[in-house]
């Protein structure tokens, strides 16, 4: 019998929408909202305002590229969490109208277990049980997969997330927004042990960002102070050192709990597994300690809705549906 999603994203500051008909995606279209740059970070009123504008356009499209007739469809599938509330909102609402209007069922999907589940969309893909470091601007965790209906968080971080480190260090330099991917870019010419600069050591496999943020705050006061021009003349190394440093931060407990799980497949998933400096020392802890590694392709890496059709394509075989009281949540943690 076949299965034919229309799935939504809205989650952040990214309208998006896509089509996939038994378990192959059809279609995926993204509208990103250029309005935050001036800013320098999302402001959530006006992620709000841009994906209503977004959202049909973008279904319209993404039907279109598919060759799919809404009346086709068997279901609708929205991210209800986590992101900003507001967003969320405008996501949800639609995924109910649309599929009240065609009595087709709903699927509410965890838009972190999506970005795990983006690595069935292409092959190869892992088999299960496998370990997922998702890696993004608000979440820094290590999955373990058992199926694609049953996940657990075995560490994350405990105040900030790397994505956060790389856009407030980005920041602190005068980059513009989003800096995370400016810091990827200057870090290619650089020298990674140029500067040197504290990694935060949590128990288990936690993490935690906020210190070393605030040491590299420190670290280009004190060098500024001595030469003004620091920055300018120095791009390269700053962002190659301290993209370095994270990175490190991020394997050290991969490592960790491949050695705990004696899974020996992992995978990287989330707007940071795009960072070519992961992608590379991943690549390079894989072939040193016999991992198999599972990289997802750049335009599965940021928020996307054909991973949301993956996971809802996974739900929608076990029958599990929602319904039209479901509302989104800001907070919405794996395995809810």
């Amino acid at each position: 019998m076949d299965c034919i999603i229309l799935a939504i994203e809205s989650s952040c500051d990214e309208t998006s929408a896509s089509v996939l008909h038994n378990g192959k995606i059809l279609s995926n279209v993204v509208a990103s909202q250029e309005v935050h740059h001036q800013y320098g970070g999302v402001v959530p009123e006006l992620a709000s305002r841009a994906h209503q504008q977004n959202i049909v356009p973008v279904v319209s499209e993404s039907l279109k590229n598919a060759n799919i007739n809404k009346k086709q469809l068997n279901a609708v599938a929205f991210t209800r969490g986590p992101g900003l509330l507001g967003a969320l909102l405008v996501g949800t609402s639609f995924a109910k109208s649309f599929a009240l209007a065609l009595n087709i069922p709903l699927i509410e999907v965890n838009h972190m277990e999506a970005h795990v589940l983006a690595h069935f969309i292409d092959e190869p893909k892992p088999t299960f049980p496998f370990l997922c470091l998702t890696v993004s601007g608000g979440h820094t965790q290590i999955v373990l997969v058992k199926s694609a209906l049953d996940m657990e968080v075995i560490g994350e971080t405990q105040d900030d997330a790397v994505g956060e480190a790389f856009d407030k260090t980005a920041k602190l330099m005068g980059l513009p927004y989003p800096g995370g991917p400016l810091v990827d870019k200057y870090a290619k010419e650089g020298n990674p042990l140029a500067y040197t600069f504290p990694a935060t050591e949590m128990p288990g496999l936690n993490y935690s960002f906020s210190g070393i943020k605030t040491a590299f705050m420190y670290f280009l006061r004190d060098q500024l102070k001595a030469n003004p021009r620091f920055v300018e003349e120095n791009t390269d190394d700053i962002c190659a050192s301290i993209q370095h440093t994270l990175v490190k931060m991020l394997l050290q407990k991969v490592k960790k709990a491949v050695s705990e799980t004696g899974i020996r497949q992992v995978a990287i998933a989330g707007g940071v597994s795009a960072n070519s400096g992961l992608r590379q020392a991943l690549a390079e802890e894989a072939k040193k300690r016999n991992w198999e590694v599972f990289i997802p392709r750049f335009e599965y890496c940021t928020d996307n809705a054909a991973m949301i059709a993956m996971a809802a394509y996974f739900k929608y075989e076990a029958g599990r549906f929602t319904h039209q009281m479901v509302s989104p949540l800001a907070r919405m943690p794996i395995g809810v």
